[in-house]
């Protein structure tokens, strides 16, 4: 029997704690577990985070194990290595794959029935290599994607063009990583396009803006990195963001990772693409409109996805 208002996150490092407190802030759960190799740093996070509870939602917050998770509505799972300056997330693919398969037989031989998030990176490969390795539903199974490098691009043309974050209606699709793209001929301001949008501001050299913040945001895990050694703080607002979808039933679009089974012409793989999320988790994977340069971007990210996928020793 799933309780729809419980929650574990496995991994309890900087993006597993960053998720539970921003997940403890929004109240959508009322019982959250925290689960990790290192007992006491789960205790501790526990008790760190318990110590809030009387200023946020009433909710328990406590260190667990793995027979806690049969009951849960949705596991998060955060763990593995973490990305090292001059590292590419792609880098971590044998560590956290290794990781992984020893993550998901604990959660399948308790008969879990909820959601599971994937969010270690690289996200798209560990997302495929969970519902491989799970033999959940393919819906039930969503990587985080590129939500957060979504934001990132909000936010910075934002920033460019004078206006509320909130009113930028753009994503960032393909792999959560290198070979990730903007779609830019979709790219609205409350419904004026983006081109004119950027006329009516007096920007001239669109192109020239475009390609600045396309950059930004495919390395500003790296340039963040390298100022303070990890990302947290976005990446848990985005899980939060996608989990609150999920308990809501929001019907919400997210870039979210997913499996492809002939989408975009493409299969075979987990990519981040705009997908309805709600109580069931992808409820659909939307093909949406791409010019041929997109397209193609989108093919060549994903095959590059595909190599690596061919390496893994899945079953």
């Amino acid at each position: 029997m799933i309780n729809v208002r419980k929650a574990a996150v496995i991994g309890c490092g900087f993006v597993g704690a960053s998720i539970a407190f921003s997940l403890m802030q929004k109240g959508i759960f009322s019982e959250l577990v925290l689960i990790d190799a290192n007992r006491e740093k789960a205790e501790g996070e526990a008790m760190d985070l318990s110590h809030g509870l009387p200023y946020t939602a009433s909710m328990r917050i406590y260190a667990g194990d793995y027979d806690d998770v049969a009951d849960c509505a949705m596991v998060i799972v955060t763990a593995g290595a973490n990305q090292k300056p001059g590292e590419t997330r792609l880098d971590l693919i044998g560590k956290n794959v290794a990781i992984l398969k020893s993550i998901i037989p604990q959660l399948t031989s308790r008969n879990f029935k909820g959601i599971l998030m994937i969010v270690s990176n690289p996200v798209d490969v560990l997302t495929y290599a969970a519902w491989r390795l799970s033999g959940l539903p393919a819906h039930r199974v969503i990587g985080s994607g590129t939500v957060l490098d979504t934001a990132r691009l909000k936010y910075l043309l934002s920033q460019e063009l004078g206006v509320d974050s909130r009113n930028v209606h753009a994503a960032i699709i393909g792999e959560h990583g290198d070979s990730e793209l903007a779609v830019w001929s979709s790219a609205n301001i409350s419904s004026v396009d983006l081109a004119q949008f950027c006329t009516l501001r007096g920007i001239q050299d669109q192109a020239a803006l475009r390609d600045k913040i396309y950059h930004e945001v495919r390395d500003s895990a790296y340039e963040i990195i390298q100022r303070k050694g990890a990302t947290y703080y976005g990446i848990a607002m985005a899980v939060s963001r996608i989990a609150e979808c999920v308990m809501k039933d929001e019907h919400a679009m997210l870039p979210v990772s997913v499996l492809l089974e002939g989408q975009y012409g493409l299969d075979g793989l987990c990519l981040s693409v705009p997908s309805i999320v709600g109580e069931n988790g992808v409820e659909t994977v939307l093909e949406i409109p791409l010019d041929e340069k997109e397209h193609q971007a989108l093919l060549s990210s994903a095959q590059q996805l595909k190599e690596v996928i061919a390496t893994l020793d899945l079953p």
